[in-house]
């Protein structure tokens, strides 16, 4: 269940703010979510994989705290990542 290289490469080259960036927020947040649709793929298909949901639930809450934390700081870049990622309809 976890990214390849070639597909985190790709998440960070998309949100990453400068060149060699892969801790800013943004690329987190980005990571994050990926990681999020994945694990709730596998849940559709092991609905009693109770493990892998705290799993889940831990990386809701970390990108959670960090999608408040880039909100207090940058607005701007809160609404990219955003509308980039497809989140808050």
């Amino acid at each position: 269940m976890a990214i390849s290289k070639q597909e985190k490469e790709l998440i960070i080259k998309d949100f990453a703010i400068h060149e060699g960036d892969t801790g800013s927020a943004e690329v987190q947040i980005a990571v994050l979510t990926n990681e999020i649709n994945r694990i709730n793929a596998h849940l559709k298909e092991h609905k009693k994989d109770y493990h892998t949901r705290r799993g889940l639930m831990k990386k809701i809450g970390r990108r959670k705290h960090l999608l408040i934390y880039l909100k207090e700081n940058n607005v701007e870049s809160y609404r990219n990542v955003i509308s980039k990622l497809g989140l808050r309809h």
